[in-house]
């Protein structure tokens, strides 16, 4: 007949130590394997060493200090990778923090809801004149703006949905480009479109942010929140 012992001297450590074959269990880092290993191998070679020859104390220097190089370029990558972990989970509460709110990130995308539509560029340098173009669906200009004198960096602008001769257009998705000048010469000037958070989600390369019409984009790409 099989029996079951109540045995409450044998602690729940015990019992698991026994089931995995060992009661003890010991752990050592790379670094400490590598660094006894080293130790052990250093102190076979200057026991058995040629005593007329002896070993070169700066040859023993020299071996000491590369454990030591190894060691601490060990140490140092553990604590990049812990400051690294804490930066993506401060870059998370950051990302959530923005869900509900308008950003602005590269791209000519303009899409026009209830007659309106919002978008913006990135200027190099001041201009002292700018203009707006604006396309449908078809790539045909349905509307152009002198937007006026900008300074450098980001600025934003709205369309209310009309085209050039005051017709109100469609909703849907429509693309833009600025062309600036400064003086008579270009000034470089990247189209920015601008969207609304509505969710965060973890990748592989960060936090991406869910736009809704304009897709995703990467956190990092985010140039500025309205």
């Amino acid at each position: 007949m099989a029996s079951v012992t109540n045995n409450t001297t044998t602690s729940a450590a015990e019992i698991f130590a026994s089931i995995n074959g060992s009661s003890k269990a010991t752990s050592t880092s790379a670094t400490e394997d590598m660094e006894n290993r080293f130790l052990t191998l250093l102190m076979s070679q200057i026991k058995n060493q040629d005593p007329l020859n002896p070993m070169d104390n700066a040859a023993v220097t020299t071996q000491l200090a590369q454990l030591n190089t190894v060691s601490g370029i060990e140490k140092l990558n553990a604590t990049l990778s812990q400051l690294l972990s804490g930066y993506n989970e401060t870059q998370g509460l950051q990302a959530a923090g923005i869900i509900g709110k308008n950003v602005m990130v590269a791209g000519n995308t303009l899409p026009l809801a209830n007659g309106q539509a919002v978008g913006g560029a990135l200027l190099e340098s001041a201009a002292d004149a700018v203009k707006l173009t604006v396309k449908n669906a078809a790539g045909k200009v349905v509307q152009t703006e002198d937007l006026g004198a900008k300074e450098a960096g980001s600025f934003y602008f709205a369309w209310d949905g009309k085209d050039a001769n005051g017709n109100a257009l469609a909703d849907g998705k429509y693309t833009f480009t600025v062309e600036a000048t400064a003086g008579g010469k270009k000034v470089a000037a990247t189209a920015m479109q601008i969207g609304t958070v509505s969710a965060v989600a973890r990748s592989n390369g960060g936090f991406v942010l869910d736009l809704g019409a304009l897709g995703d984009v990467a956190f990092k790409d985010v140039q500025q929140i309205l």
